[in-house]
């Protein structure tokens, strides 16, 4: 029996109070079903608590305060989420216009050179001084073959050989980037 009265009164508070608690928590969060949502709340919590909090002059009142208050919480976090959100938004523009300026600034050109330019001094340092020398004369200071014979006390048979092992060394070390550089070697191979 006593807990169809509590059924009842509890029924009675929500159907008197319903439609101005929904009105005043609305106006505050501008969603109807957050509205809803929030006012039951606060009837749960009342109803819950009921027996613990002692006589209450103004019920109705004391619901309105906990209405006002899960308002507020709710309307904090909502804030938090946006700024968040904001802030997350905020980072991930930052990160796209930095690759954005990263690539406007990368010169593929640049690039490549300077990786083949890398690859070229590795190979060259891990050949014998006589060969890295003829190569470094050849290319680098254009000294034609006869003229690098005579300042080395070589023949010129010798300079080309030196000249064939280093190409076919850098052919093997730059063969994913041979193709862009077949200009290059039948310059090497045509001088």
């Amino acid at each position: 029996m006593e807990e169809k009265t509590d059924i009842q009164l509890f029924n009675q508070l929500y159907a008197t109070n319903k439609q101005k608690y929904i009105r005043f928590a609305s106006s505050y969060v501008h969603e109807d079903a957050v509205a809803e949502d929030l006012v039951m709340e606060s009837l749960m919590y009342y109803w819950e608590r009921r027996s613990s909090l002692g006589h209450i002059e103004n019920v109705s009142m004391y619901i309105l305060t906990v209405l006002k208050h899960k308002c507020l919480n709710h309307l904090q976090r909502q804030r938090t989420w946006d700024n968040l959100s904001e802030n997350m938004l905020t980072d991930t523009q930052w990160d796209i216009q930095m690759r954005i300026s990263s690539l406007e600034a990368c010169n593929p050109e640049q690039l490549f050179s300077d990786e083949v330019q890398q690859l070229l001094e590795k190979a060259l340092q891990s050949m014998p001084e006589k060969s890295r020398q003829i190569f470094i004369m050849s290319r680098y200071e254009e000294k034609s073959y006869k003229e690098i014979a005579s300042a080395m006390n070589l023949s010129v048979k010798s300079v080309e050989f030196h000249m064939s092992k280093v190409l076919g060394v850098l052919r093997k070390t730059l063969k994913d980037y041979l193709p862009l550089l077949i200009p290059v070697f039948d310059f090497f191979y045509n001088r």
